[in-house]
């Protein structure tokens, strides 16, 4: 290990500072970090999801298990990075089967529940301590920067668990309006057949990916924190110093040799000599004295006493002298000896109610703006009914809700336009569902709502039948406006035969 190599600025650090130059770490050699993680960690996912394909939780637990076996590749890279020895993505690869010789059964064990598992993982494969040693290492590093590898295995775990639930939320987002019906969040999570697999299974696969991102830097927070340890411990920053300072002094010894000669060397007129240096003694020593007097006298020194605090770029007290004595000021000095009278402790008295009324002002201000929003979330009574007066919308969709549009007996006549004109037959059903939610039900529909926001307003009616008959009806009539896809018969008579025992045969329009 050479430090005059190391890749980074040798020096202590605060433990978070530490952790942040983990993070920089990984930013710069991220595609090889991600590349080799992918390829390692994603084949033995999938082949445990193959193998497991019906105990999709038991494929996440063992994949979260195996975590201590994986983080060895991204130690291994970058402890070498550090020293200017990148490898490849395939030696890095290679590499991996040798990482997991030693220790790997206890990491995977009881060391698997530790919290600063990354911070103490350097010294079991980098140092190759097992046992006493071992311990007395980590007594040593951990006097220091332990707690910061807890909190970075605590706030990595609920990083975790929000990049997971954002990346299940984003994909729901993408899934197109005319196809959100068939995606009932509480039904499959409820669900026990393939349904529930896939989506167990999708889940799986998001954490795969959130690890190819997140691990290495994880790993890398935890080698900057042992690096840290080491550099205090070691004084890896005074040994670089002095490094640099014998390279330095050793391009200065020759020079230092010939003065050392020059010195030395035997002089032809030793009598002269002594006589020139006495000479020379004498003239020296009046030459400092003079010196010495002249450094004591102004402007090479100015002597002063400084009885007060001062920023270091003011004038000296000669020229900035503090005006008065020092005293605060009459008005001053009488408004604070009268902050205990009574009539200071009415005055804050007022202010205190003061804000409290603001305060409360201003939770009823938010109350009344957000009354909408706090009525449809909040309470679980029926909504409201629309405002007297109101028009009610007379189409949806391009379609006519107009009673008078509509047939007497709607079922009877969808019957008989399904074998000419089916999709006749259909927007007839749909619409005689708009108008019964219009005129009897007093349903508040806007010409803007779309399917699943009528769906929506007749779940808050709290009525199971029309619901279910809501959704299937729903459901059949986007696929055929939006697939092209005809109910078939057997739901044609369903849906006309739920739409008499609903809305009872025969009744007007």
């Amino acid at each position: 290990m050479r430090l005059s190599n190391a890749s980074v600025v040798i020096r202590p650090r605060t433990s978070w500072e530490a952790m942040d130059l983990g993070v920089l770490m990984a930013q710069e050699h991220r595609w090889l970090l991600m590349g080799s993680w992918a390829l390692v960690t994603l084949p033995i996912f999938a082949l445990l999801t193959a193998l497991l394909w019906k105990y999709p939780s038991m494929v996440m637990f063992l994949f979260w298990w195996l975590k201590p076996a994986f983080d060895r590749l991204p130690l291994y890279i970058l402890s070498k990075t550090l020293f200017a020895e990148t490898p490849s993505i395939g030696q890095a690869v290679r590499q991996w089967p040798r990482l997991l010789k030693g220790q790997l059964l206890v990491s995977l064990t009881w060391r698997r529940f530790s919290l600063s598992r990354s911070f103490a993982m350097p010294v079991s494969q980098l140092e190759g301590l097992d046992g006493k040693e071992r311990q007395r290492r980590l007594g040593v590093l951990q006097q220091r920067n332990a707690g910061a590898g807890r909190w970075l295995t605590i706030i990595g775990m609920h990083l975790e668990i929000g990049l997971w639930l954002g990346c299940m939320a984003l994909f729901y987002l993408f899934i197109p309006q005319q196809l959100e019906l068939d995606w009932d969040w509480r039904r499959l999570a409820l669900a026990t057949g393939s349904e529930a697999l896939w989506l167990e299974h999708l889940g799986n696969g998001f954490y795969a990916l959130i690890l190819v991102f997140w691990e290495p830097i994880y790993v890398a927070c935890g080698f900057s924190l042992y690096l840290n340890r080491r550099t205090v411990l070691e004084a890896w920053d005074l040994e670089l110093v002095f490094r640099r300072l014998r390279q330095r002094l050793s391009s200065a010894v020759p020079l230092a040799l010939l003065v050392f000669v020059l010195i030395c060397a035997p002089s032809s007129r030793p009598a002269m000599a002594d006589e020139a240096s006495a000479t020379n003694q004498v003239s020296t020593q009046a030459a400092s004295q003079s010196i010495k007097a002249l450094l004591d006298k102004p402007p090479f020194k100015n002597p002063e006493t400084v009885t007060r605090y001062r920023f270091g770029e003011e004038k000296p007290a000669a020229e900035n002298k503090p005006r008065g004595n020092g005293k605060l000021p009459a008005w001053l000095q009488a408004l604070l000896d009268n902050l205990n009278s009574n009539a200071f402790k009415h005055i804050a008295q007022g202010m205190e109610v003061l804000l409290w009324s603001l305060l409360a002002g201003g939770i009823a201000l938010l109350v009344w703006r957000y009354r909408d929003w706090l009525h449809t979330f909040v309470t679980q009574r029926r909504p409201r009914q629309p405002k007297p007066g109101k028009p009610l919308p007379t189409q949806l969709f391009g379609l006519e809700l107009g009673a008078e549009t509509l047939p007497d007996d709607i079922a009877s006549t969808a019957e008989q336009l399904w074998p000419t004109q089916p999709r006749e037959a259909l927007g007839l059903l749909y619409r005689g569902l708009l108008s019964r939610l219009l005129h009897d039900f007093n349903l508040p529909l806007k010409s803007a709502d779309t399917e699943g926001q009528v769906l929506e307003r007749i779940q808050k009616l709290e009525q199971p039948q029309l619901l279910a008959f809501s959704d299937e009806l729903t459901r059949h009539w986007q696929n055929l406006a939006y697939g092209h896809r005809l109910p078939p018969v057997q739901a044609q008579q369903q849906l006309c035969s739920h739409w008499r025992a609903l809305f009872n045969s025969g009744a007007s329009q």
